[in-house]
């Protein structure tokens, strides 16, 4: 058996054929990827007190973050990184209902994960930082490096508004990226046009309460920084803040995904015979379509594994 033969029994034994699982890893990694990135970046420029980093490095972070996600990802499951994101498109019909569970887990665990790995690398900043005294608020407040709070100004129901606003605006520019029959851009491109549109989003509004806009990436590092040190302020802070961006994404995502559809995705032109893979197909006919044709752009596959 020569070496390429050996290779190749080798990744038969280790291919997971079981999609739920394959899709578990796939939002798992992709979701790690986004968050390490993103939190990291918030890391570097708190700790660094803003001489490693200023806000536009936070949105340049958190947008090839979300590039390089969707890039490690999107072949298996999609790469929707986010619970708000899959919502959306089992609304739609381009997701299983059962298969929910199984991406918003994989986004929740690897957000943890990465929250824990970026704790680890940072550690020791941390207590050169807050001298080892982990808070929420006031002047060496570093719960905010993982999570998102508002500003002292806005009320809980701006806050609402602006979480629904900025994610109805994620999912149309996501809805309008991946829309074959519209402008969508061609090849490998898809991830990078959905990690500008997170950086302008950021960009225009992070200024309230840092655009948490995607449950997974707020619940995960909320949830890591409870068990690591910061306790359940982060539950409590600012009138219980926390249910915010784990709830109001839910609601700009449909919002989002109805307004596109009503506005302009029914409208572009669709041939009644289409040989391309219909929006509608799931992550396991997608790897029958794969052995027939080699010709499905990248954007093809990231529309057809249930994305937007």
């Amino acid at each position: 058996m020569g070496l390429r033969e050996h290779r190749m029994k080798i990744k038969r034994k280790l291919r997971i054929e079981n999609l739920y699982i394959r899709n578990f890893f796939s939002e798992f990694l992709g979701t790690f990827i986004l968050i390490v990135f993103g939190v990291g970046v918030n890391a570097q420029t708190t700790l660094g007190k803003s001489s490693a980093g200023e806000f536009l490095s936070v949105n340049l972070g958190w947008g090839w973050g979300l590039a390089m996600g969707v890039w490690a990802s999107g072949g298996v499951s999609g790469g929707h990184l986010n619970p708000a994101v899959s919502c959306a498109t089992v609304i739609l019909g381009r997701l299983k209902f059962a298969m929910f569970p199984i991406y918003v887990l994989g986004q929740l665990l690897g957000a943890f994960v990465a929250s824990a790995c970026v704790y680890g690398v940072y550690y020791d900043a941390l207590n050169n930082f807050d001298g080892g005294n982990r808070s929420v608020i006031g002047t060496t407040a570093t719960a905010g490096i993982w999570a998102t709070y508002p500003q002292s100004y806005l009320s809980t129901l701006s806050g609402f508004g602006d979480q629904v606003f900025g994610t109805m605006l994620l999912v149309i520019g996501v809805m309008a990226i991946t829309d074959r029959f519209n402008t969508a851009p061609g090849s490998n491109m898809t991830p990078l046009a959905a990690g500008g549109l997170l950086t302008v989003i950021g960009m225009s509004f992070g200024l309230n309460c840092g655009y948490a806009i995607n449950p997974a990436r707020d619940f995960g590092p909320r949830a890591f920084t409870a068990c690591a040190g910061w306790g359940v302020e982060v539950f409590t802070a600012y009138d219980y803040w926390f249910w915010v961006p784990l709830v109001a994404p839910f609601l700009g995502a449909l919002s989002g995904a109805w307004l596109y559809q009503l506005l302009v995705g029914i409208h572009t032109f669709q041939e009644e015979e289409e040989t391309i893979i219909p929006l509608s197909i799931d992550s396991k006919d997608l790897h029958q379509h794969s052995s027939m044709s080699k010709k499905s752009t990248v954007v093809e596959m990231y529309a057809d594994h249930d994305v937007l």
